[in-house]
């Protein structure tokens, strides 16, 4: 008996206590008091969102990826309140992998809801696209979620310079299901 979990249909409960629903328009004033609380932005202060417009077009983004790859990030919310909690998921990333990511507001971080949440993103993309890679992008300082790619089975491929970054001295990593080529690994840090 297989202990992955199967993947999980838009809005439906993942596991007690949390729902998980594709993203709507009218998500977009909770999600953005998420992408603009500085305590969710402690690893990247420069990427939070200071203004609405921003979480408008990341939304967009994952609206667009369940429209043309039927999967995307989930937006994750407490099952009993209808709270939304954050959102996470995989996403096709440049044509040529899925990228598991995941974001929860402060006040719902250590509650294991990452990990539950890409657990079902990681089975949700290899029953969607299997011959795609699952990567996890994430900066090496950010121990919680480098904790979270690797208790789901994700293994580290790639450090280095984070180009683009404000801080000339951050390092990326990047977790794959599988092993890249450098292609891939090129591909993946543009």
């Amino acid at each position: 008996m297989s202990t992955e979990p199967r993947p999980v249909a838009a809005a439906e409960t993942l596991a007690p206590g949390l729902l998980l629903a594709r993203p709507a328009e009218d998500d977009l004033t909770e999600l953005h008091a998420i992408y603009s609380d500085p305590r969710v932005w402690t690893h990247l202060p420069s990427a939070r969102h200071t203004e609405q417009g921003q979480t408008h077009e990341l939304l967009s983004l994952w609206r667009r990826s369940w429209q043309d790859h039927g999967l995307g990030q989930w937006i994750v919310r407490d099952s009993d309140s209808g709270q939304m909690l954050g959102h996470g998921g995989c996403a096709v990333r440049g044509g040529f992998c899925w990228n598991l990511g995941y974001r929860f507001a402060a006040e719902a971080h250590g509650r294991g809801h990452a990990t539950d949440v890409a657990r079902a993103g990681l089975a949700a993309a290899r029953a969607a696209r299997p011959q795609l890679p699952i990567i996890a992008y994430l900066l090496e300082h950010n121990r919680a979620s480098a904790r979270v790619a690797e208790k789901v089975g994700l293994v580290l491929r790639h450090r280095g310079p984070d180009a683009g970054n404000p801080d000339p001295d951050a390092v990326r990593l990047i977790y794959s299901d599988r092993e890249l080529a450098d292609e891939e690994v090129a591909r993946a840090v543009e």
